[in-house]
């Protein structure tokens, strides 16, 4: 699936040639601890061995999925599409520090905080990898008051872009996070625990 260029810091690869032959798209969720192990792998390990092996044959997409039963999930991927707006190209190390505290976006966590001092926390998360920590939380805040017009579900300023994202997610059929999908099929071979050395196998067999 194509990926709109107001999503372009999903992309890992994002110098790859326009003439890569393979897509490799990762659905995670921040809050899914198989997602990190997934994540974890691929950011540290596998794209460095694409660059070096494989260089300009292959871009990885990082497809956000928001998974209903964790709470939490919605707001931290608001987080991640704030992070696209202000600062595309530090998407990666933000969710590489963000999974890196996913513990502290689980549901016992988060029961008893105010939705916007959750923002302010996530906000914090994207300062740590150096991006504007105001800019953030302005993305994400929510008014306690409403709109001009007396609507109460005001959202955020990203809300549409997350509609977006569902929407697409829901075109292709995904709902179990982590999945992998190659080249537009869905790579059931792939699981969460796999290691570099099995990754290394597969991409082998797969990569031409």
């Amino acid at each position: 699936m194509a990926l709109a260029p107001k999503f372009a810091g999903q992309k890992l690869s994002a110098g790859v040639s326009p003439k890569a032959v393979h897509t490799l798209e990762l659905y995670l969720d921040y809050v899914c601890p198989f997602s990190k192990k997934l994540f974890n792998t691929v950011y540290n390990s596998v794209f460095p061995l694409i660059e070096k092996k494989y260089p300009g044959k292959v871009q990885i997409i990082f497809r956000q999925q928001i998974q209903p039963w964790h709470p939490s999930s919605t707001l931290v991927h608001e987080a991640g599409v704030a992070v696209l707006h202000v600062s595309p190209g530090k998407f990666y190390p933000f969710s590489a520090a963000l999974f890196d505290k996913q513990t502290e976006f689980f549901d016992v966590n988060v029961v008893n905080e105010p939705r916007n001092k959750t923002y302010e926390r996530l906000a914090k998360v994207a300062a740590s990898v150096g991006i504007n920590e105001s800019e953030i939380y302005s993305a994400l805040a929510v008014p306690d008051k409403p709109a001009s017009d007396g609507s109460l579900n005001v959202g955020n300023s990203v809300t549409n872009d997350i509609k977006l994202l569902v929407k697409a997610n829901r075109l292709v059929g995904v709902h179990v996070t982590p999945t992998v999908i190659f080249n537009g099929i869905v790579e059931n071979s792939i699981s969460s625990s796999f290691t570099p050395e099995q990754w290394e196998e597969w991409l082998e067999k797969n990569i031409v």
